[in-house]
Parts: C-alpha cells; sequence; structure tokens
C-alpha cells in the first residue's frame, strides 16, 4: 500500500473539515464581470496574501464554481473582505450567483477589472490571474493585486470557524487556555 492510499483512508474530507474548522478565518467575496457583462461573485474564506513583492493574493474556488470559470475566461477578479455586520452578504454569495445577489449589495464595479466590489466592505482588492496551481477538488487562483482600497479604521471582521459565521471577541486575561489534546494514537477523533 502507497503512502497516499493510507492517508486517505485515514484522513476522510469531512475529518479534515472538522479540525480545519478550528482554524478561525476571515469572509470574503471574489467577484468577476462576465464578457456579456453578468456579475458574479462567490463566498470564499480559503483566501490569504501570499507575496508583498510583487503584490501576490491567493483565492481558492471550488472547481465546478461558476464564478472560477469568469475569473479564468477574464483573467481578473476583485475581492470584497467583509466585516463582523456582513454575514447576510455573506450567506448570499455562498449559492450561485448569477447577477441577482448584486441587485440587492450595493456595489460599484472597479475600475481596473470592472468585477463589483461590495460598497460597504473595510477592504477591497483588484488583480489580475497571475498563476494557477490544483488544489484537488478546488484551484487555487493567485492573482497580482492591481489597486487596493482599505479604511484606516479599526472594524471587526466577519469571521468563519466551526461550520459557522462568529465574530471576534475580547480574550479575558484571567481565561484559562486549554492547550492539552487526547491521546488517540495517531488515529484522529471521530467524536462528534
Amino acid at each position: 500500500m502507497s503512502f497516499d492510499a493510507r492517508v486517505s483512508d485515514v484522513v476522510s474530507g469531512d475529518r479534515l473539515r472538522r479540525a480545519m474548522g478550528h482554524f478561525a478565518t476571515g469572509v470574503t467575496v471574489v467577484s468577476a464581470r462576465a464578457d456579456d457583462g453578468t456579475p458574479w461573485g462567490t463566498t470564499a474564506n480559503a483566501v490569504s496574501s501570499v507575496s508583498l513583492d510583487p503584490p501576490l493574493v491567493l483565492v481558492c474556488l471550488r472547481r465546478e464554481s461558476r464564478t472560477l470559470r469568469v475569473v479564468l475566461t477574464r483573467r481578473r477578479f476583485a475581492l470584497s473582505v467583509l466585516e463582523a455586520g456582513q454575514e447576510a452578504i455573506a450567506r448570499q454569495f455562498a449559492h450561485s450567483t448569477k447577477g441577482r445577489a448584486w441587485g440587492v449589495v450595493p456595489h460599484n464595479d472597479g475600475l481596473l477589472t470592472g468585477a463589483p466590489l461590495i460598497d460597504s466592505a473595510p477592504a477591497t482588492l483588484e488583480a489580475e490571474v497571475h498563476d494557477t496551481a490544483d488544489g484537488g477538488d478546488h484551484l487555487i487562483v493567485i492573482g497580482r493585486v492591481l489597486e487596493l482600497w482599505h479604511t484606516d479604521d479599526h472594524v471587526p471582521p466577519l469571521v468563519f470557524h466551526r461550520g459557522a459565521y462568529t465574530r471576534l471577541a475580547p480574550m479575558s486575561h484571567d481565561e484559562p487556555v486549554s492547550r492539552t489534546r487526547p491521546s488517540t494514537n495517531g488515529r484522529g477523533n471521530d467524536q462528534p
């Protein structure tokens, strides 16, 4: 048995999702405008800066994503970073959004990409596709940032953690932090 076969037998997608659910992420809307002018967008939390020089970001999108198809065709896209009060927007774009969600979400088109940028987002970026990489059931899109805007105000971010949207809460210095984990003989904990 090869190493890869043993790993896939032990680490199911569901177990990986539950384990990585402990890693809190920000929430964004990735958007692009199709050749026919239709705006597309999808919620994404697998987003990161990659490099400051040149300025690169990455987004991971499901291979069957219609927004991904438009991003790959147009070679340009935008990111709108969501704040804590924008859960409804995140939920709207978590489903197929061929244009209709954009009708109720105030936005402007990016000057360099034509992609929709959410007006009330605390940060927005416009990018062109720099490279792509295989990410299993996702495609990793690396974008070179062409332009960006952000507020200088402290705006609490919308956070995704353990399969739910949440907000950051200040941590009390009196709270104990547990750093122990049960012994599982290397097999993981499949308890709900």
